[in-house]
């Protein structure tokens, strides 16, 4: 999916489904609105790189999910709500940064992910 890239229009659902605004989502992302309203326009496909971006916040929807599932009743939660706010609120794991300022590399969001889930198990950063 990466390698064939997404549709360009998958921004803009993904930030309603968060709550969102499609702005601090493209930047948190590091993708330019320019760039990416051209694709939108033009009905293309995302790069490699800016589907990667994408598909990780889709990730850590699904990880949020699986997560509530596994550990409580899930009836009512809202993952894609809850990652939104997570990711706008400073945290003292990332010396005060906001998880969405890590949004932008693979390697951040690997390391978001990393948080998610040690919160999960109790463990702390």
């Amino acid at each position: 999916m990466i390698r064939q890239g997404i549709d360009a229009s998958v921004i803009g659902n993904l930030s309603s489904r968060m709550g969102m605004s499609k702005e601090y989502l493209l930047s948190s992302l590091g993708l330019s609105r320019a760039t990416i309203s051209r694709k939108e326009k033009d009905a293309t496909m995302l790069s490699k790189d800016e589907s990667e971006r994408v598909l990780g916040v889709e990730t850590l929807i699904g990880m949020v999910q699986t997560m509530v599932e596994q550990s409580g009743d899930p009836s009512g939660f809202d993952a894609a709500r809850w990652v939104s706010n997570w990711l706008s609120k400073p945290l003292p794991a990332l010396a005060g940064a906001t998880p969405a300022s890590y949004m932008d590399t693979f390697e951040g969001q690997k390391l978001v992910a990393e948080l998610l889930s040690m919160s999960q198990s109790g463990a702390y950063a």
